[in-house]
């Protein structure tokens, strides 16, 4: 007994006095037997996951958010609202230039262009309708009977004379556009009104400005 005693202690102590190689516990891991379907972690893989950048960090190439206008100096204000004038005049000459990447969507077409060409080579009573019809509504304002009666009948005549003439502006956008446009897809009555609105428009004050003056062939 005392000798089986000793061998005990002999072996307690070498293994005590034998210290453990670093990676046994992590070599024996590896190289058990895996089940099946295991799936190899990064760290087993020697795989290094990338760091999320850090939202405070401004990253190359990266746009600055626009700032609000409480956020800007007086310069920046001021260069803005030049930019704004700017392409406020730049559009405003565009359309009255009759280019077509500044004109509204009533005025694009070359129907709606042809119309405006009828109109503008020809004079047109409507021109002068509003003009008249107030001087004709203060005539027409007087006790005089005599004065209203004129009034009135210049009324009819001034208004028979805008539908007359709307007729033959109409008939005539209509030979064109069947003519030069066979194909197009435009409603003719909304191009009746257009060309209609336009000739009781004073010339100075049309937009797109006339490209024809009086008389000129269509």
């Amino acid at each position: 007994e005392v000798t089986e005693v000793t061998e005990v202690t002999e072996v307690t102590e070498e293994a005590a006095a034998t210290p453990d190689e670093p990676g046994a516990d992590e070599e024996s891991d590896d190289q058990a037997p895996r089940p099946r379907g295991y799936t190899p972690s990064k760290r087993e893989l020697g795989v290094t996951t990338p760091r999320r950048p850090s939202a405070h960090v401004r990253r190359p190439g990266a746009t600055t958010a626009p700032r609000s206008r409480k956020q800007m100096t007086k310069d920046e204000k001021r260069e803005l609202r030049e930019l704004r004038r700017a392409r406020r005049r730049e559009v405003s000459e565009g359309m009255r230039r009759g280019d077509p990447k500044y004109l509204a969507a009533r005025d694009q077409g070359p129907e709606k262009a042809l119309a405006r060409d009828v109109v503008d080579s020809r004079r047109t009573v409507g021109t002068w309708f509003f003009a008249a019809a107030l001087v004709i509504l203060l005539a027409s304002s007087t006790a005089e009977p005599l004065i209203v009666t004129v009034a009135n009948a210049l009324f009819i005549m001034l208004t028979t004379a805008v539908v007359i003439d709307s007729v033959l502006i109409s008939r005539k956008i209509k030979l064109l556009v069947r003519k030069r446009h066979p194909d197009s897809t435009q409603r003719m009555g909304g191009l009746y009104t257009y060309a209609i609105m336009r000739s009781i428009t004073f010339r100075r004050l049309r937009i797109p400005l006339p490209r024809k003056n009086f008389g000129d062939p269509v």
